[in-house]
């Protein structure tokens, strides 16, 4: 089965090609059940635009996620009859003050949005995955005696801003886990106890509350022999009963499922038999109430089985409604105890 929950298209995203429609249209044609249709948060301050968005204003960004949001809700309908499609939100954490303006964005957006991609590109300002001379300097900014040590220094804030991402956001997917590490994928993190200490204190945060960390294919194209994450990160959220999720990262119709082949043998070296994937369940139409609540699935042998939702965890017990649903795949019938809430409505406010 098909699944990605990770991607980008040139009409909302200026570093990617195509049309968000020719994006959808491409997964359909390659045979994609559920596609996340994940647009970049717009940024908050003038001096976190890159190059390709000279002479734009954060007004022009703001309103160009806004009609992301609008547009992805509409190719939702228009072609529910072929793909599920889920619309999300990429997050970004670039200064501080940015946790609740995401937040802000979010409760604008609450209706049309329907999860995060929990990521972080950044580091002491200065983008880390543009190019390799920008990566660099990044590292020129640090303290440190040596390049190791600057390295070091830019691995931790890395790592504490994504910390901040998963604590204040709860990201139903954490975004390329190990991005820091793009332009040297050989770099074992174990080797550094600080930075392997975040490490574990994020994935154990993140798999807390069920979120999914996506095997992004993305990183083949980038040069890699991988995914992210990598083996040592990969091997850890699997040691801690985190869920893994694919993802493409395509930016343009021509990267939906790009290296899908290569991500799979990957995750089969390491013996991963299932993989998570998020899905909409529809309310019971006994309450009156029409939207959609997210949950998150598990592939097994072909079957699936569903897992609480979003809503049901901050419900935390009070659940409104009660209503009963019933999902059924290959004779199995799952019951799903649904709030009639929007999604994020309680913690995100």
């Amino acid at each position: 089965m098909l699944v990605s929950l990770h991607s980008h298209s040139g009409e909302f995203c200026r570093h990617a090609s195509g049309s968000l429609e020719e994006v959808v249209e491409s997964a359909i044609a390659k045979g994609f059940k559920v596609y996340g249709l994940s647009e970049h948060v717009h940024r908050f301050d003038m001096r976190d635009l890159y190059p390709e968005e000279a002479g734009i204003t954060l007004e022009d960004l703001s309103a160009t996620f806004e009609r992301f949001t609008m547009m992805s809700n509409h190719l939702k309908a228009k072609y529910a009859d072929k793909i599920e499609l889920l619309v999300g939100m990429e997050t970004e954490n670039i200064r501080q003050g940015d946790m609740q303006r995401t937040l802000d964005v979010l409760k604008h957006h609450s209706d049309r949005i329907d999860y995060l991609v929990g990521s972080v590109h950044h580091v002491n300002g200065i983008p880390i995955d543009f190019d390799r001379p920008t990566y660099e300097r990044c590292l020129v900014s640090l303290a440190g005696d040596d390049i190791a040590a600057r390295q070091r220094s830019l691995f931790e804030q890395y790592f504490d801003a994504q910390h901040e991402v998963i604590q204040q956001l709860q990201p139903e997917v954490i975004g390329h886990f190990d991005l820091c590490r793009l332009w040297d994928p050989q770099i074992s993190f174990r080797d550094s106890p600080t930075v392997w200490h975040r490490i574990e204190r994020n994935v154990k945060a993140a798999v807390s509350y069920g979120a999914l960390f996506e095997v992004n294919a993305a990183a083949f194209r980038k040069g890699w022999t991988t995914a992210y994450p990598g083996p040592d990160i990969l091997q850890l959220i699997m040691s801690l009963g985190g869920r893994l999720t694919l993802s493409d990262d395509s930016h343009g119709p021509h990267a939906v499922g790009l290296h899908y082949e290569d991500a799979i043998r990957y995750l089969r070296s390491y013996r991963v038999d299932n993989l998570w994937y998020l899905s909409m369940l529809a309310q019971s139409r006994s309450l009156g109430d029409q939207r959609q609540s997210l949950a998150v699935y598990k592939e097994i042998t072909g079957s699936m089985t569903v897992d609480r939702s979003r809503r049901e965890r901050e419900a935390s017990g009070n659940l409104q409604g009660k209503a009963m649903v019933e999902h059924r795949m290959q004779g199995l019938i799952i019951p799903v105890l649904r709030r009639r809430t929007p999604p994020h409505s309680d913690i995100r406010r």
